[in-house]
Formats: structure tokens, sequence, C-alpha cells
């Protein structure tokens, strides 16, 4: 069995436990902050490793196969599990929660974790490949889901096609798209990862479907994570490059961020027609403002989509740790943290295959 993506280092319970024990009561019930001073403001949550799709920048057939060894049922979060989680997380800062995956709908019944979550004063979004949107946006958003972001890699079905790799039709995604807004689940973000001579050609061709259309097009640079995507960097294209792409025939001018720390750079097209974003995180490094944790299906912390180790909170659930426990493993893991691979990365930064750097597909974008 395939088993590339998930076997990586982690901390253990003990250790989370005993880390800091002398001075994080007074982080306890506050905002928390990092050995660079950044805040921790948004928590990501994977519910399933699983996906449908086998993009060639996540989860490549070559690795992803029939044979691989995806998580049984049981070492999964329970939606209580997840839901104490988000809720100590709120108590210590975190404003937004967005449920990723894998592909997040693949999960049952996940409207019941949304309606858990929903409970909470954050901002819950999910992030999808829209192949399950149309039958599920009504009751995602009854549940309470306040907004949903799609992954759409090109226009055209055969470029489109062959970025997911496994025959799924763009029209398909644009329905869910579409019952997403229907249900009110807008401003739909819609985002394109470009890699180039893959889909490089489709930035136009989105940008006319998306103008006037009110959902907010993103477009992100090709990234090394994870062991098996096969990243290199010729192969990105330059958020600069986008821009000045759809600048051409569509002039554009930079707005101000919504808030600090906001990874996407926002511009809107100077005659009215909407917004779109560009997600620059390899030449233009966001690590000094990122604000960002992220909980994995199993139950693991990880401070870095670039990280190569976790923090095991599911077992310290598990072996009946109260709340406060809880609060210092997280306070512990947060205060610790002094990740800045993007600022550091270079043409070299690339890892030998099963060198157990984490994969995209375990703990989300």
């Amino acid at each position: 069995m395939k088993t590339t993506g998930r076997i990586i280092p982690i901390a253990s319970a003990p250790k989370l436990l005993a880390a800091h024990d002398g001075d994080l009561a007074a982080a306890l019930g506050g905002s928390l902050h990092d050995m660079r001073n950044r805040r921790v403001r948004d928590l990501r949550i994977s519910v399933t490793d699983r996906c449908n799709f086998r993009c060639v920048y996540c989860m490549p057939k070559s690795v992803f196969g029939h044979d691989y060894d995806f998580l049984p049922r049981t070492d999964l979060l329970s939606f209580e599990e997840i839901g104490r989680i988000a809720r100590l997380f709120v108590d210590q800062g975190v404003e937004k929660i967005r449920i990723t995956g894998g592909e997040p709908l693949l999960r049952r019944h996940i409207e019941n974790l949304i309606g858990q979550l929903a409970k909470l004063p954050v901002e819950l979004t999910l992030t999808t490949n829209g192949s399950l949107l149309a039958k599920k946006a009504r009751a995602l958003k009854d549940a309470g889901l306040k907004r949903v972001t799609v992954s759409l890699d090109g226009i055209d079905d055969a470029v489109f096609k062959r970025m997911n790799d496994v025959d799924y039709a763009v029209g398909d995604v644009l329905d869910g798209i579409a019952a997403a807004a229907a249900a009110g689940l807008a401003p739909v973000k819609v985002n394109c990862v470009v890699k180039r001579g893959s889909n490089d050609d489709q930035i136009l061709p989105l940008a006319r479907h998306f103008r006037h259309s009110g959902h907010i097009l993103r477009f992100i640079e090709f990234m090394d994570v994870g062991s098996s995507n096969g990243w290199r960097m010729d192969e990105v294209l330059p958020s600069a490059d986008v821009l000045a792409v759809i600048n051409a025939e569509f002039p554009l001018e930079a707005i101000d961020a919504n808030y600090p720390g906001e990874v996407a750079g926002r511009w809107r097209y100077r005659d009215g027609a909407g917004e779109i974003g560009v997600i620059s995180s390899v030449t233009r490094a966001f690590c000094a403002s990122c604000s960002r944790i992220r909980l994995s299906t199993e139950g693991q912390l990880y401070t870095c989509l670039f990280a190569r180790s976790g923090h095991d909170l599911r077992a310290l659930l598990r072996q009946g740790a109260g709340d406060e426990q809880l609060q210092r493993a997280i306070a512990a893991v947060w205060r610790d943290r002094d990740d800045r691979y993007s600022e550091i990365r270079s043409a070299a930064t690339t890892l030998p295959a099963g060198s157990g750097k984490i994969e995209m597909s375990y703990i989300g974008g």
C-alpha cells in the first residue's frame, strides 16, 4: 500500500502538555502570538484525506492510485472532537474557520459539523472542488455556512479534465457555483492554481467568464507542497505575469486588503466589472503576517502548509484531557512557532520523494 503522503514525525502528547507549563496561564482565554509576534487568527480543519479528483498539483494518480491506503474511519476526528477543538481555538483568538480536505463534501453528514461550528462567533467557510456542491449548497447554507471557495483550474473542458485527471466536466462545477450563489453562499471565491505550460492559457478565458458575475476569481502560484506533485520553479507563473495578462485586456487597479495578514492581493477591474485576486506564496512570501494553523483529519496540528511534522491533539482528546490541558497544548504549539518557509525557499528547495513533507491533500490548502 502507498502511504507516502501521511507518514511524518508527530510530537508526543506528553510533550505538548509539559511545554511552557509555567508561563502559559496568562495566554489561556486570550489571543496567542508566536515567536515572530504573529497572532493566531485562522483555523483550517481538514475533515477527510479522500478526494474524488486527482489534480496533478495535489493528488497525482502516480501516488494516490487505486491501492492508496487512506485513513480508516476510526482514525478520523469525530465531529464532536472537531467542535471541541474549534471552540478552544476561538477562546484563544481564532476569528475564522475554514473546512477543507481532501474534498470535504465527501465526509458524510458534513452539514452536521457545520451546524456545530456555526454556533461559534467566527466566520465559517469551506473550500471544495465543486463536484457535490449543487447537491449540498442549500443544506450547507441552512446549517450556518457563510461562504464557499471553489477550485476551478480552467474554463475549457479539455484543459480542466487534464488538470483534475478524472474526466470531470467544467459545467458540473459551474452548476455548483450557481447553486452556492442561489443558496446565499456568496460571494463565491473561485480559485485557479496556475501551472506554467499546463493551464496558463486559461487566465484570460477565466477572467472573461467571471467578469460581472459577482464572484471573486483568484489565481494561485503553483506551490511546492508535499513531496509528490513534481514541483519545479520553472513551472511557476508569477502572479505579476498573471496580472499583466489580464491588465492588457481589462485594466486593473489595486485595492486594500480586507484585514491584516490576508494572503490574496486584491485587484479590481477599472470598468467596475468585479474583483480578482492573486496568491503569490512563491514569488512574494507572506510568512511575516501568516496567522493560520491547520488541524489534520486525524487530529494533528500543523503550523505551516509546508510542515514536516505535526503535534498530536487526538491523543490528548482520547486520553481524557480537560479543556485547560488542551488549551495549554494549543498555546505551546503556537508560541513555539517560527515557520517562514516561503521566505527562505529557493529553486533548490525541493526534497527527495519520501522525505516526509506533508501533502496538501492531508491538511488542505
